[in-house]
């Protein structure tokens, strides 16, 4: 009987996590996986709580767990919080403690939303991309890091970035591994014309294609023209693999490319076991967006994808992840949107709506 960890969170993460368990539940019931939910406590409303915004009892939940779900963490209530004890610390203790590597971000426009994007319709109609970013290594968990005091009495400050060759080869196998299943092609984003551990992540990726994946086609591009080629021409890209710093700014860049945040799930996944089971974490790539928070307005869409993602990841369930997947493009074909992303002549509805929508399109 699968576990599953349903953190929300803070701000709209209760909010989009109690439609994505409707979603679940219907999941569980069409594909007799008898799911059984847990409900914690992490991020900011953990740390009002306890004092932490991960307790040891939910980070062995989620060890335990068959999967976890993450609503989303943070808000300016925590702004002057001691850094370790900020919300976004339970994010990143629950990604190293499971040593979830492999972040999968996915960035699709359904052609009923083209016109939301900040790009010309031709431009992002159609769009489908995969953005493989490594996650637990590089300049956010890199030391030595912090302030000190130099001699003459001012301050510097230090982050590291630091890559082994086995972290970069293994977020490589995943995105070649990846392509296979899609159009075999591969982006390698990274800074080698600057940074030492951009030529060796470049080494690295081209030494793992060379020797397991010379089928698949490798391009190597500098993060930067990265960045522009994808306001420029964004679906020359299929599958891009990088580091976690670009990973996270490359990532946001193709979220608005689909018109909104609220429409990006993402999946975090470890090595396979010998059984062939990954811990895996789902979330959506949007913020807490404590603006809006209570008003049942936030849209659930890329939270309920990212548990279509746990379903195809976690539970090889593929038939029901698509079914997912064809509902809220139906949703959307419809003309249903929430605020985020309604037109001038839209007319928005909530949060509740849009999971009800979905789930009529599934039934």
């Amino acid at each position: 009987m699968p576990n599953i960890l349903l953190l929300a969170g803070d701000g709209i993460g209760p909010e989009v996590m109690a439609q994505t368990k409707r979603v679940l539940e219907w999941a569980s019931d069409k594909a007799s996986l008898n799911f059984t939910f847990q409900d914690a406590l992490a991020g900011g409303a953990s740390y009002d709580a306890h004092g932490t915004p991960l307790t040891d009892e939910v980070l062995e939940s989620a060890l335990n767990a068959d999967a976890v779900i993450l609503g989303a963490v943070g808000g300016p209530d925590y702004d002057n919080v001691e850094r370790h004890l900020r919300p976004e610390i339970a994010l990143l203790k629950l990604r190293k403690e499971l040593d979830l590597f492999a972040n999968l971000r996915p960035a699709i426009t359904y052609p009923s939303l083209a016109n939301a994007s900040s790009l010309k319709p031709e431009l992002v109609s159609g769009l489908d991309i995969l953005i493989v970013r490594e996650l637990t290594s590089g300049v956010y968990f890199g030391t030595p890091r912090g302030m000190e005091t130099l001699p003459d009495g001012t301050q510097r400050c230090v982050d590291t970035q630091s890559y082994t060759e086995a972290e970069i080869s293994r977020i490589a196998h995943v995105a070649f591994e990846l392509a296979k299943q899609r159009n075999n092609l591969v982006h390698s984003a990274e800074k080698a014309n600057v940074m030492e551990t951009g030529a060796f992540w470049r080494k690295i990726v081209t030494e793992t294609h060379a020797k397991h994946f010379s089928d698949i086609t490798l391009e190597h591009i500098l993060a930067d023209n990265c960045a522009m080629q994808l306001v420029r021409c964004p679906k020359q890209f299929d599958v891009l693999v990088t580091d976690n710093l670009f990973g996270d700014l490359l990532s946001d860049v193709a979220a608005m490319l689909t018109g909104s945040l609220g429409m990006l799930p993402s999946a975090s996944l470890g090595a396979p076991d010998v059984n062939g089971k990954r811990r895996a974490m789902y979330e959506p790539v949007h913020g807490s967006a404590p603006d809006i928070a209570g008003k049942n307005i936030a849209n659930p869409i890329a939270t309920i994808a990212s548990s279509s993602m746990m379903l195809r990841y976690s539970f090889n369930c593929e038939q029901i992840a698509n079914k997912i997947d064809k509902a809220i493009e139906t949703v959307l074909d419809n003309g249903l949107r929430t605020a985020d992303i309604a037109g001038d002549n839209d007319r928005s509805i909530s949060t509740t709506d849009m999971g009800d929508a979905i789930l009529q399109a599934l039934t």
